[in-house]
């Protein structure tokens, strides 16, 4: 891996913090150990692997992060925390050095405002709203100015009997009252300051994407411990160090230990999501094909029930990689995959799995061209299957509307041409014997075309669609057919049983135009098999056959019908139409 100037540069400097945070970790135990009754470090041996395991944890996160990220504001500010953690035990007359006194003085409080800073800009590496930068402006203020400079200004140790103290080197005047009024007013500005920003990391958390809650809850942890330490200190004005406000400092440690624990998870989460795009990128490169994108997504991030779906264009209906409509489970986490700010696909997988957007980002640029091709696919897919819905919606239109047609022949008009008939038949019964013959041959005329209409009229009911195939179904209306007897046919075999209309209708289609355009007469056969009826119609001859409108007819339903011509000159049509099985 090639590393330019800027990279080596960094390295180097973080080497160089790294080892002075070493320094200024062992140098302030030392500080605590020398007067264990002053502050916190040096009261156990538990106590001391517990300070420096909190600050030098900060401290390598802290730098990891930055190098990570040099942009951001994260790691900077949590390395400069986790020195202001060590500069706790500084505020000390053990501390040896006046220089090292003074600022123990004025940074023993600086931690929690730096802690709370690099929490709340964890996720964008800086502040995001007005609120955070003026809550934590006011950490600063009050955390910094009010609890340490201020105080160290008014207050000189020697003039106080302290002896062994060092010198302060921002002492301007020794006013003990004022130094104790400015203590107070810090603690409860603490108090406050802690609180606040206790709230925004638990409302920034609940926001935020799931890999950086940890953090955000471990920095509102530490903010709200840090809020009980400084109210647990009120009675005594000052920043005490009792056997409550020991055990809430250990707690502190637990608390910035936890953080950065959970900075470190990241970063090993951040390695493993490297490794996955590395590894979809390989497997990418095999070309899937339609439909196998989402397998090799799900082998990737682990999860077998991943599902990719595709957004229509501008609609929210989503489909799959054949175009299919997709319905995503509400239980389940959806991630989408953006480019040039258009959703390209959603991903519905296991809560959490996909919490990371630079994972998202990652994995929607290793996978951009093939989620593009197959995109376009699942969008032309889906473009078929409406237009195959279209037009079994226009065949079914047309099917009713032909119902609707035979019935109201039947029921209309042929009826009244029946019923007039009848009036015919009754008044040429009522005729006189000596009626005119000529009346007599009138009527009689009169009830051979009315016959002979009604029988047209039928017949064209029957073409326009068989009542019979309505309402006995298929086989039925074939025998029918063979029955009429106007061409001969010969029936080798029926299945059984009822078909969706559509279905019944298309079959009864083919075998009806094959017997109208042949003078020889045909043989039909119709078989289920699997999900699918078989329908297999021989002539002789196919003289008129359209066989476009019923390649279109039998298509309609997603259907195939071919044409077999032998050398003998039979004809063999084969309808294959889905069915439910």
């Amino acid at each position: 891996m090639a590393w330019d100037d800027s990279s080596i540069g960094r390295r180097a400097t973080a080497f160089g913090i790294a080892a002075l945070g070493l320094a200024v970790g062992g140098f302030s135990l030392v500080i605590a150990r020398d007067d264990p009754s002053y502050w916190f470090a040096g009261t156990s041996t538990f106590a001391g692997v517990a300070f420096l395991a909190a600050g030098w944890a900060l401290i390598g996160c802290g730098l990891v992060s930055w190098l990570r990220r040099p942009g951001s504001w994260f790691g900077p500010l949590l390395t400069a925390a986790a020195f202001a953690w060590f500069l706790l035990e500084w505020n000390n007359s053990a501390a040896g050095s006046s220089l090292a006194f003074t600022i123990g003085l004025c940074l023993y409080a600086a931690c929690p405002p730096l802690v709370a800073h690099a929490v709340l800009a964890h996720a964008s590496g800086r502040l995001g709203s007005r609120i955070e930068r003026g809550v934590v402006a006011f950490a600063y203020v009050g955390g910094v100015l009010v609890l340490g400079i201020l105080p160290a200004l008014v207050v000189d140790w020697h003039a106080q009997s302290c002896t062994e103290c060092p010198s302060n080197l921002l002492a301007i005047s020794n006013r003990s009252g004022l130094w104790t009024d400015l203590n107070e007013a810090g603690l409860y500005l603490g108090v406050g300051w802690a609180l606040a920003l206790a709230a925004l990391a638990i409302w920034k958390g609940a926001r935020a994407a799931a890999w950086a809650r940890p953090v955000f809850a471990a920095g509102a942890a530490y903010l709200a411990i840090v809020a009980a330490w400084f109210a647990s200190s009120l009675d005594a004005r000052l920043l005490s160090n009792g056997t409550l406000e020991r055990r809430l400092w250990f707690a502190q440690a637990a608390a910035l230990a936890v953080l950065a624990a959970g900075v470190a998870w990241n970063r090993v989460r951040s390695r493993r999501a490297r490794s996955v795009v590395a590894r979809l990128v390989v497997d990418l490169a095999h070309s899937p094909p339609p439909g196998g994108l989402r397998d090799v997504l799900a082998e990737t991030v682990g999860d077998p029930d991943l599902v990719l779906a595709y957004p229509l264009d501008a609609t929210s209906r989503l489909v799959d990689a054949r175009g299919r409509p997709v319905e995503l489970h509400d239980r389940r986490e959806q991630t989408r995959l953006v480019r040039d700010g258009v959703v390209v696909a959603v991903l519905a997988h296991s809560p959490g799995l996909l919490a990371d957007e630079q994972l998202v980002d990652e994995v929607a640029a290793a996978a951009r061209l093939a989620l593009e091709n197959e995109r376009l696919q699942a969008q032309v897919g889906a473009r078929l299957e409406e237009l195959r819905a279209s037009r079994a919606r226009i065949v079914e239109a047309g099917d009713a509307e032909r119902k609707r047609l035979e019935r109201d022949l039947h029921d209309g008009a042929q009826q009244r041409l029946v019923g007039l008939s009848l009036s015919v038949r009754l008044a040429r019964a009522q005729l006189a014997a000596d009626t005119d013959p000529q009346v007599v041959r009138l009527l009689d005329e009169a009830d051979a075309e009315l016959r002979e209409a009604i029988g047209e009229l039928r017949e064209l009911a029957h073409g326009i669609f068989p009542a019979v195939l309505a309402d006995e179904g298929l086989a039925a209306a074939v025998e029918a057919l063979a029955e009429d007897g106007r061409v001969p046919v010969q029936i080798r075999g029926l299945a059984e049983g009822r078909y969706a209309p559509p279905v019944e209708t298309a079959a009864y289609t083919v075998v009806a135009e094959a017997a109208r355009a042949t003078t020889i007469g045909v043989v039909v056969e119709a078989k289920r098999s699997g999900g699918a009826l078989l329908l297999d119609v021989e002539t002789h001859d196919d003289l008129g056959l359209d066989l476009v409108a019923l390649r279109d007819r039998v298509g309609a339903l997603d259907g195939r019908l071919t044409v077999e011509r032998g050398g003998d000159g039979n004809v063999k049509l084969r309808a294959v139409l889905p069915c439910e099985s």
